[in-house]
């Protein structure tokens, strides 16, 4: 059994996309869905006019703004592998969704717009990447359009990430004067179309094209043969051990949007990318992915995506050992078996019922309450416990009440319901118990705001109460009197305390009146 759960592994390929908004993440998320075979033609953010939206923004939210708020998860078969994409909001202020999802994956895809280069929420979440040490894909998009060097592009990855940058192919031309690519890994030319069939040139042993060729005289031809070279004598050389720590990306050129070099890209990824590794649980036991044991992590919950049955999903990335209906699980953090009858796999929000799913893959588990983001779980007898998942503390905060008090409880349903998937937390003033929102950005409750009225039929009133340095303090040591119009002393939905410090100055006053009271920055 053990040698077909482990064929079965080895088949897997989980990564997540990660760019700054705009660079093109989500289109070529489409791309590949379209080589997956899943969908019959890839729908751009941009047609929001024409009713075509991207298959990763099933939110109604993304559709009118197009953008990206949630991660999705999207599966699908190519070349006998079983493919897990995790395409991620892109915006700053739902980082902490990206980062909570980079940590369910086994290696990243990187998309670079080829005109502005690395941008700022790109170096955010390359760092997280970077800090798990898996393998990192780049590519290069937007080549359809006037862009900057790629030698420069190539020498930003060392300069501005610390990452060795290998190429993989070189563009020939680009914007208007795109001519194709120069396929290094593959000795051919893969000419540039917009919307006719692929063709390719082949070279020969020495990287020339035949003189019988027309293109061979092309000028721009010429000038992408001398930056060959020259990337082949001075430029780094390839090195799979090193793209395996993340220590070197593989890059590759291309238009998402023409879907140009994306097929090329996704036959290479599928060959380098890796398949599951084991995981460390307990603080120090290493967990074999094709150990008989199942075990799995929820590193998302995700209310509505059935806007039909209000439902909740929460995401499992599998880490040992193979999914069967009616499987009965312990959860670590209360003890409490549960019985796994009905688990999901997904095409973004549609969602069929799992017939086999192993260490890598993604399940979405119907959750009635039990689970909490960062839960491990595990069937067995021994205890298995996943190391913790990245919090924020947030930084912005807002009072929010309903507008309609015959409303009640649909209000507080959403306010439950919403704030268990983790991009928002609630708090409640100590005396009065109003509830107060906090956020790492205000887009959230922007998004929180709608997803009320949207999916919950309540319209709520939000007061901003800015922005706020929020620190726990030990119940024990908590007296009531402390509190003042600077510092707001409110709970977590946990029930523990803590204050929101008007700003550092007001937490310094604090800390000189009572200085035997210790604060912290996290529970």
């Amino acid at each position: 059994m053990s040698n077909e759960l482990l064929d079965k592994v080895n088949k897997r390929r989980t990564f997540a996309i990660i760019s700054h908004p705009d660079a093109g993440k989500t289109t070529i998320t489409e791309q590949m869905l379209l080589f997956g075979g899943v969908i019959r033609s890839a729908g751009t953010v941009k047609a929001r006019k024409s009713g075509h939206y991207a298959t990763s923004d099933w939110m109604e939210i993304e559709k009118q703004r197009g953008i990206s708020v949630t991660s999705s998860v999207m599966q699908f078969e190519y070349q006998g592998k079983r493919i897990n994409i995790l395409d991620t909001p892109g915006h700053e202020d739902f980082s902490e969704d990206t980062y909570r999802t980079l940590m369910a994956v086994d290696s990243a895809v990187m998309v670079i717009d080829s005109a502005k280069g690395i941008e700022p929420q790109t170096k955010k979440l390359f760092k997280v990447v970077k800090q798990r040490g898996i393998p990192i894909f780049t590519f290069m998009n937007k080549l359809d359009r006037d862009g900057r060097p790629p030698l420069d592009l190539i020498a930003e990855l060392e300069d501005l990430l610390g990452i060795e940058g290998v190429a993989m192919n070189w563009p020939i031309g680009s914007g208007q004067t795109l001519q194709g690519l120069y396929d290094i890994a593959n000795n051919k030319i893969e000419m540039y179309h917009k919307d006719g069939p692929d063709r390719f040139l082949s070279l020969d042993k020495d990287g020339k094209l035949p003189d019988s060729e027309p293109f061979s005289q092309n000028p721009q031809f010429q000038d992408t043969l001398g930056e060959i070279e020259l990337i082949k004598e001075a430029g780094n050389q390839f090195d799979l051990q090193k793209i395996a720590k993340g220590d070197q990306t593989p890059v590759f050129f291309g238009s998402a949007l023409t879907n140009f070099g994306v097929e090329t890209f996704l036959q290479s990824f599928v060959k380098m990318a890796p398949a599951p590794a084991s995981h460390i649980v307990n603080e120090t036991e290493v967990l074999a992915p094709d150990n008989q044991e199942f075990t799995g992590f929820v590193f998302k919950i995700q209310a509505n995506m059935n806007p039909h049955h209000r439902d909740r999903i929460a995401f499992v990335r599998i880490g040992s050992g193979e999914f069967k209906k009616g499987l009965d699980v312990t959860l670590a953090r209360t003890g409490k078996a549960i019985r796994l009858n009905n688990a999901t796999e997904f095409m973004s929000s549609e969602r069929m019922q799992v017939s086999d799913a192993v260490a890598g893959d993604i399940v979405g588990l119907y959750d009635t309450g039990n689970f909490q983001i960062g839960d491990s779980i595990y069937a067995g007898k021994n205890k298995v416990v996943y190391p913790p998942l990245p919090e924020f503390t947030p930084e912005l905060f807002v009072r929010v009440t309903a507008k309609n008090v015959m409303k009640q409880k649909s209000f507080h349903k959403g306010m439950v319901q919403l704030v268990q998937e983790g991009a928002i937390q609630l708090y409640q003033n100590y005396q009065t118990d109003e509830y107060i929102l906090g956020a790492v950005g205000q887009l959230q409750f922007e998004v929180f705001k709608f997803r009320m009225k949207n999916e919950y039929n309540s319209d709520v009133e939000m007061t901003n109460i800015g922005h706020r340095v929020a620190r726990w303090i030990d119940p024990e040591q908590l007296d009531p009197a402390m509190a003042n119009s600077r510092n707001l002393l409110v709970k977590d939905r946990y029930g523990q305390p803590l204050f929101l410090f008007e700003n550092q100055f007001a937490e310094r006053f604090f800390k000189d009146k009572y200085p035997d009271v210790k604060l912290t920055e996290k529970l």
